[in-house]
């Protein structure tokens, strides 16, 4: 039996690279493709309470099952889970694929991979694909050729020691990448500016702005990879403690 995947992305449903990811995916299992209905970059592992959540069957995609939903991407896996498939298993799920990066601190941001891990906290192996170029017509050769790839080794291998995935594509032509690297997240930060401006009614608004920080040298880190002409793997999780400081931070117990 064919494996059931589940294809999700935050650009949106008409989105250049979920076509793409959808593309590599048909060539592997039965594919379902869930993804909203609107671009939802940066709304992270944001799921929506206040409003009813709508799901409307499209027809996007020659012989794939389609729907697009009215939510967030995480809003979209769990309605694929637990409203599309709840009497069948999805054994992979895929995110993507991104336009723009999603190394390092940027995967707490991210909807691709928000999707991605809610997926994996639901139990699914789950692979989060993204793009280091933010043009809507941008050429996903390459990344489609390191997806298909990596998707056929985790179908045939699994994962070990994980359930996510979070790779990443560097900016260039198929024949100048030198190849794929597991990584591990790079340090850094967003120094972050709020431009301040006036709308035509006079009232003031504020635009996010901002400059991504690295502040890891380390060789062995996703930053170093994608600029040194490599894809980055990190094997990634939801789990955000701090084990380390555990032991240290015993005196506060009471």
């Amino acid at each position: 039996m064919k494996p059931l995947i589940l294809v999700t992305n935050d650009d949106g449903i008409g989105a250049a690279g979920i076509k793409a990811l959808i593309e590599v995916a048909r060539e592997f299992g039965e594919v379902l493709v869930v993804a909203p209905d609107s671009p939802q970059s940066g709304q992270g592992h944001a799921i929506t309470l206040e409003h009813p959540l709508r799901l409307y069957k499209v027809d996007l995609f020659e012989g794939i099952t389609s729907y697009e939903c009215s939510g967030t991407p995480v809003d979209c896996v769990k309605m694929a889970k637990h409203v599309l498939t709840k009497d069948r298993t999805i054994d992979l799920c895929i995110s993507g694929i991104n336009h723009g990066s999603n190394s390092s601190i940027n995967i707490i941001y991210s909807g691709t991979m928000s999707a991605a891990m809610e997926a994996s906290i639901e139990k699914i192996p789950s692979i989060g694909f993204s793009l280091l170029d933010y043009k809507m017509d941008a050429d996903f050769t390459a990344a489609q050729h390191y997806a298909r790839q990596i998707i056929e080794k985790v179908l045939k291998n699994g994962m070990h020691g994980t359930l996510l995935l979070n790779v990443n594509i560097p900016k260039r032509p198929l024949s100048e990448i030198k190849g794929a690297k597991v990584c591990r997240q790079a340090e850094g930060h967003w120094a972050e500016e709020f431009i301040p401006n006036v709308d035509p009614n006079g009232r003031p608004y504020y635009w996010l702005s901002g400059r991504f920080n690295c502040e890891d040298s380390g060789e062995d880190t996703d930053i170093w990879a994608l600029e040194n002409g490599y894809v980055s793997i990190v094997p990634s999780m939801h789990d955000l403690t701090a084990h380390k400081a555990i032991p240290a931070m015993k005196f506060l117990d009471i």
